[in-house]
């Protein structure tokens, strides 16, 4: 293992919230050894921007790591040629232009119908009511898996999540995972024949029209699925509750004097949704006095760079106003979140905008915080909330 200093946390509080860890990490201790989670972590944005682009060190090839061994090889764990020609095979689905010119309208209609059967008056859970349906609604549209219930999409990208950041163990986590895989290859089986014979500009819909190997197509549907649904999900929720509790920043973004995407970008820099991304070291390496040794595991903690001191003044506080153009929420180097734009328009074009013109006085629930967990993958567990 590295040469990095110790570091202990305790894991369950950790997971309720790691950032006072991580900026006793980022003072003391920016590489630092985590035992228990067997890897050493990279706090500091400077070191994690720098790193994530030198691939032939910092390598998403890991050929024993949870998610090869769970979802399969996927883009996302591969380098150089191999990933961009995957990365290139999925464009026409998820480019900026095909998300303004066919998937922002599909997004409005998917927000305006969950919209409409919301009904006012008693307290809701903001999260299941809304921001889980819409999300899971909108995925099932871009991968092509139309023919699956949106309540499987998000238990499936939860069982996969839970289980490629399972990193103490747990066979129960693993098994839910294992379902979760299952059940999408069977969904995937189901619309193959279809696209095949009606191609569209779905995630499997382009694959399809593409040499790619079925293993491959199959892990990237799994890829898309395991993120594509927790981080919109995550983030439309936790940006309310981010307005709800600073109203004057909500009248700010209301009024149109800060744009909706500006909210977004801030909501994401402070609570990163995707929290981390492993990577192997492919060499023997040594940044400033830390020596890495091959084939070791190292942790890239997006959700530490993001509340980096150096860049950003009272990192700490949500505050839409702030510059956050230096927030590697989506990643900083090749590996740059691919539905970056199909997120964009999913949260700050559709549902932030929606959600505040059609339920009039939103509001929190008093006496019924949310609750809130993870650091692999961050996100309220439920937001409690009122509207007239």
């Amino acid at each position: 293992m590295s040469t990095a200093p110790r570091f202990d946390i305790d894991v369950p509080a950790f997971w309720q919230d790691p950032y006072p860890a991580l900026a006793r990490m980022r003072k003391e201790a920016p590489i630092a050894f985590v035992p228990q989670l067997g890897s050493t972590l990279l706090c500091s944005r400077d070191d994690i921007f720098v790193s994530e682009k030198q691939i032939d060190v910092f390598s998403s090839h890991q050929p024993e790591g949870l998610m090869n061994k769970l979802m399969g090889h996927n883009m996302m764990r591969k380098d150089g040629d191999a990933h961009m020609n995957e990365r290139k095979a999925i464009f026409p689905a998820i480019s900026p232009k095909t998300v303004r010119s066919h998937w922002t309208a599909q997004f409005e209609g998917h927000a305006t119908r969950i919209l409409d059967d919301l009904t006012p008056g008693g307290v809701v859970d903001f999260v299941r009511a809304f921001a889980l349906p819409f999300s899971a609604e909108c995925l099932k549209s871009i991968t092509g898996l139309t023919n699956m219930r949106f309540q499987d999409m998000n238990a499936w990208s939860q069982g996969m999540i839970d289980g490629i950041a399972n990193y103490v163990g747990d066979p129960a986590v693993e098994a839910r995972c294992h379902a979760a895989t299952s059940g999408i290859d069977a969904a995937i089986d189901d619309m193959v024949p279809v696209l095949r014979r009606t191609p569209d500009l779905s995630l499997l819909g382009v694959m399809l029209q593409t040499d790619m190997p079925m293993e491959s197509v199959r892990a990237n549907i799994k890829l898309a699925i395991s993120g594509g649904q927790n981080e919109p999900r995550d983030a439309i929720a936790g940006a309310v509750w981010a307005l709800l509790t600073h109203p004057d920043q909500l009248q700010l973004a209301t009024s149109g004097a800060i744009p909706w995407l500006q909210v977004f970008e801030e909501y994401a820099r402070w609570i990163s949704p995707i929290g981390m991304s492993p990577r192997r070291i492919a060499k023997p390496w040594t940044i400033r006095d830390v020596a890495f040794e091959t084939n070791e595991r190292v942790f890239l903690m997006f959700g530490s760079a993001n509340r980096d001191e150096k860049h950003f003044e009272r990192p700490d506080a949500f505050d839409v106003r702030r510059d956050a153009s230096k927030s590697i929420a989506f990643g900083a180097g090749p590996h740059f979140c691919a539905g970056a734009w199909a997120s964009r328009a999913m949260v700050a074009d559709v549902a932030l905008p929606l959600i505040f013109t059609r339920l009039k006085n939103l509001r929190l629930v008093e006496g019924k915080p949310p609750r809130i967990g993870g650091w692999a993958f961050r996100g309220l567990l439920d937001l409690p909330v009122q509207w007239d």
